[in-house]
């Protein structure tokens, strides 16, 4: 198979499907998969797979591997897997625990999973999604931007392990994305102002591109106009 081989993670949340629908413009071969169901017929170019627990190591493996078996390879991942909790510090600690699962357990797995085969890639790519947020997190932002700053921490160190190869990791650090729950949990906010789900897309698969070849370990604020 000649088309490059993209895997897509949180395939199934708005920004999963953005950026699906670029790599599939694009001209890759995609595999998407999510905990959830993923919504598209199967196709040459496209496999879903839905109901994939990533927070276990041995599912995110299974997952890797079949995709492996439809299309011979992959070149791509792009971890768009995650989830958002607000609550004050002195709120439950199980959400702690879950962010971290969420957010980080998931990106660590998929990418344990996938290495050895984007190593045999000539010009494998990770990118990660991880927020900015995380760089300065504000009242009630504590244990979603713990669990994002692991992400930015995990692609720093994977960038490290694998500069001596083709291999290049990277993360994107939105602010607010515009998606429909945000919007709803921010009615009075500017909604122009935000990040469209298209735009983090597109500096998703720009880093996933050729042209990014000699970017690895960054992390890539996408403000839009917050």
């Amino acid at each position: 198979m000649s088309k490059r081989v993209t895997v897509i993670t949180g395939a199934s949340g708005v920004l999963g499907r953005a950026i699906a629908d670029a790599a599939l413009a694009r001209g890759d071969a995609v595999a998407a998969i999510d905990f959830g169901p993923v919504e598209r017929a199967d196709g040459d170019d496209w496999m879903g797979l839905g109901g994939v627990d990533l927070t276990d190591p041995a599912a995110a493996g299974s997952a890797i591997d079949a995709v492996v078996q439809r299309f011979g390879r992959i070149d791509c991942l792009l971890n768009a897997v995650g989830g958002f909790v607000w609550q004050m510090t002195d709120g439950p600690l199980e959400n702690w625990d879950r962010m971290h699962r969420m957010n980080l357990t998931t990106v660590l797995n998929a990418c344990r999973a996938a290495l050895p085969h984007l190593s045999q890639s000539t010009a494998g790519r990770i990118v990660n999604v991880g927020a900015l947020g995380a760089l300065q997190a504000g009242a009630g932002m504590g244990a979603y931007a713990a669990s994002k700053a692991g992400v930015h921490k995990l692609t720093e160190a994977l960038a490290e392990e694998t500069k001596a190869t083709a291999l290049t990791v990277n993360a994107v650090l939105p602010s607010i994305i515009d998606t429909p729950a945000n919007r709803a949990d921010m009615a009075d906010a500017d909604f122009s102002t935000w990040v469209q789900p298209s735009e983090l897309a597109a500096a998703m698969l720009f880093l996933a591109s050729d042209a990014a070849s000699a970017v690895t370990g960054a992390l890539l604020p996408v403000k839009g106009r917050v």
